[in-house]
């Protein structure tokens, strides 16, 4: 399905264009013998308020167009069950985690590339292997907005990786055959602020988002890493709506928003979080420790706590630690975890 803003356009020409022939009108009437009163020449004030009110009218003729395809999809969806191209839930996606510049960040960046992508394929043949009945989706989950020891010149405690950083990132997915996802860490700023900088990335139909609100710590005021900060469902429709637009502008395929949670107080009010047909919401544990403890939450926290679609995480590193703690594998997570999860991430 398209999503069309030709309409949004049109109206605010034909707009134009109506407001230039009432102009011309007014000045003068041929042919009829009579001339009409002269007026006054508009002043720079009348200037500016006409411009501001096509622009008005602009704004409000788009946010009816993007509400008439909101509507559209979802009489596909009541339909179909979903929107063409969607990859969830008849996919699996396996994802490693972390960023190519960094080796503690997690699996993406701590091995050589090659070496890495071996380890990969190994970890999407376990995971077919574990259940034949729905195709493995490779992913590369890259943090790309990263929460910063220092507040860096504006205060913010975050630093968005170099477009030289992300495009390279983006080549290793495409050679792969991944998809990608951009993950954000606000710091003290807020998504407002950051997900418009990712938004010419996410125009790319293979390119998906994560939030992480462990990292949103600006009402806290609190350093990352000492505090454990929090999403509101608010939070969370913002990225919807922000990423639903890109969707209909842009005549993509459902984009997927990852959101990573491992406590009740990182997202706030989950009744209230509104899905949209365009975008797909995958609640994500992502605790580290005793398989015991990372079930317990993900049933505290995602089972019992539901959006849409549920997510796991697995640590190469600190899963292990202590003996005899272990790295649980495919067929473990899926006999132990209820709903399986769609979403599997090693960091």
């Amino acid at each position: 399905m398209h999503f069309s803003t030709i309409s949004v356009r049109r109206g605010a020409l034909g707009l134009l264009a109506g407001l230039s022939l009432a102009a011309a009108a007014c000045q003068t009437r041929t042919g009829t013998g009579e001339t009409a009163t002269a007026k006054a020449p508009a002043t720079k004030a009348d200037s500016l308020a006409l411009r501001q009110q096509l622009l008005a009218d602009s704004l409000k003729t788009k946010r009816l167009a993007l509400r008439r395809d909101s509507l559209r999809a979802d009489s596909i969806v009541r339909k179909s069950g979903q929107l063409p191209g969607a990859i969830l839930p008849g996919h699996r996606i396996v994802a490693f985690y972390g960023n190519i510049r960094s080796k503690g960040m997690g699996i993406l960046g701590r091995e050589p590339k090659d070496q890495m992508f071996r380890k990969f394929d190994g970890v999407i043949k376990e995971w077919q292997a574990a259940d034949s009945s729905l195709p493995v989706m490779p992913a590369l989950h890259s943090v790309t907005i990263t929460a910063q020891g220092t507040p860096g010149a504006d205060g913010k405690w975050r630093l968005m990786n170099s477009k030289s950083t992300i495009e390279e990132t983006r080549r290793w997915a495409k050679e792969h055959n991944c998809i990608l996802f951009l993950d954000v860490q606000v710091g003290w700023s807020d998504l407002a602020h950051e997900l418009p900088k990712l938004e010419e990335y996410l125009k790319d139909p293979t390119i998906h988002l994560g939030i992480d609100p462990e990292f949103a710590l600006g009402t806290m005021r609190a350093k990352p890493n000492r505090k454990v900060g929090t999403y509101d469902a608010k939070d969370v429709n913002f990225a919807i709506n922000f990423l639903a637009r890109i969707v209909a502008e842009n005549h993509l395929p459902p984009k997927i928003l990852m959101v990573h949670r491992y406590t009740r107080k990182m997202v706030t009010n989950y009744k209230n979080i509104k899905l949209d047909p365009r975008v797909q919401v995958v609640m994500h544990m992502d605790g580290w420790g005793d398989p015991v403890l990372k079930q317990d939450s993900y049933k505290a926290y995602v089972e019992k706590e539901p959006v849409q679609y549920t997510g796991f995480k697995l640590f190469y590193e600190y899963d292990i630690k202590p003996k005899p703690h272990h790295l649980m594998t495919p067929r473990e997570v899926l006999k132990v975890l209820n709903p399986k999860p769609l979403y599997i991430q090693y960091q």
